[in-house]
């Protein structure tokens, strides 16, 4: 069966295309995964606790706003991370950001915009749910290209005034996936002036805020701009280590995150309860995070060590990803796999072509993704294995 005709344009998911890309090439050696961020640190010591503590509460439906319990962890969070304060009804509880990510589109991209069909930015390379978030709105898909030349953040008043004019939304990852660039408190001001000139919303996915190399990365709440205009969404996933839980929320302005639990209430699930117990834990405790940082900034040290002489290599600010440079990404990832048993995922893979008058072509191309998310000494075989196959030629 087809995918509707607004889907069309849609192509296989990137972990699809790597299982056929690599269909039949037996690795080289024990297999490496480098490819999914999927984190692997221990989960918080006292989350099963928790979760038996109320598993009884599996028995009641839980409400769709959240537990006050939650809620109130969250916005305590939100004051000792960013300095912001936000009240209960401008939270919303997640079952993981994508959910929200998706779900932002759909409540929140009006039919039009200025008499036109709306357009949705979305850096390029990006998370890709945004792009099919924007589709099912009915929006345009705008792939704004961010490359070395622009500090791998998209360059949004670059584009042409047409497109500003139908803005409707603007997706941003910071830190990226998959380049790990850290948006700074004047890059978020400069884009909340620009929302607030052309009247668009900024969906700020900051999932991995808390895995950074020297110091914090700010975020769009920060910005002085309209609480509606902005919508942040974070995630225990990357943070707690906890893919799993499905588990995150969204902050916002009221109204906004009014019209989020408006549109679950009729075709999404809440968090079940004894989730929630265990999420407002997590959020309340940072000793766990702080551990699992230390690993990432181990494993950053790792990467430079290893890669630092290679012309393709840039160090993350932020996030679990290198993103290096390696010209032909698909020859790299069939070689790399089919000599050392690495797998990592290809660029181009997580790119469109940009939009024509931004270049075009794939600013993926080339590069490759490589999670950082297993042990150390496991992630330090992967990276030499990548350095000795791909530096030889």
């Amino acid at each position: 069966m087809q995918l509707p005709e607004r889907f069309r344009d849609l192509p296989e998911y990137p972990f699809p295309r790597l299982r056929a890309l690599l269909d039949g090439i037996a690795p080289g050696c024990e297999p490496i995964a480098m490819s999914l961020g999927e984190p692997r640190h221990p989960p918080p010591p006292f989350l099963a606790e928790v979760l038996a503590r109320h598993v009884a509460e599996h028995g009641r439906y839980p409400p769709n706003e959240g537990h006050p319990a939650l809620l109130e962890a969250i916005c305590a969070w939100l004051a000792r991370r960013y300095g912001v304060r936000r009240d209960p009804d401008e939270v919303f509880p997640l079952n993981g950001s994508r959910e929200g990510l998706f779900a932002a589109a759909l409540a929140l991209v009006p039919e039009s915009v200025n008499g036109r069909r709306p357009a949705v930015l979305m850096p390029n390379p990006f998370y890709q749910v945004y792009a099919a978030a924007a589709l099912a709105a009915g929006a345009e898909p705008v792939h704004v290209p961010a490359t070395a030349e622009t500090g791998f953040l998209p360059d949004f008043a670059a584009l042409p005034q047409d497109i500003l004019e139908r803005t409707a939304a603007v997706y941003v990852c910071s830190p990226a996936n998959p380049q790990g660039a850290v948006a700074d408190a004047a890059w978020w001001q400069r884009l909340a002036d620009l929302a607030e000139r052309h009247d668009f919303r900024i969906f700020a996915d900051e999932c991995y805020s808390e895995i950074w190399r020297d110091a914090p990365p700010p975020g769009a709440l920060q910005a002085q701009a309209d609480p509606e205009r902005v919508l942040a969404f974070h995630s225990l996933s990357k943070r707690s280590s906890l893919p799993g839980l499905r588990s995150g929320f969204a902050a916002g302005g009221r109204r906004t995150i009014a019209a989020l639990r408006r549109l679950r209430a009729y075709g999404g699930a809440p968090l079940p309860l004894p989730i929630q117990h265990a999420s407002a834990a997590c959020w309340a405790d940072e000793a766990h995070v702080e551990a699992s940082r230390a690993l990432y900034q181990e494993k950053y040290r790792i990467a430079d060590s290893i890669l630092g002489g290679f012309a393709g290599y840039h160090p993350p600010g932020g996030g679990f990803f290198l993103w290096l440079h390696v010209g032909d990404d698909i020859a790299a990832t069939r070689r790399l796999w089919a000599e050392k048993g690495v797998r990592v995922l290809p660029g181009s893979f997580l790119s469109r072509d940009s939009h024509p008058r931004l270049g075009g072509g794939n600013p993926g191309a080339g590069h490759l993704r490589i999670a950082l998310v297993a042990p150390a000494e496991e992630v330090a075989r992967g990276l030499t294995a990548i350095r000795d196959c791909l530096m030889q030629g």
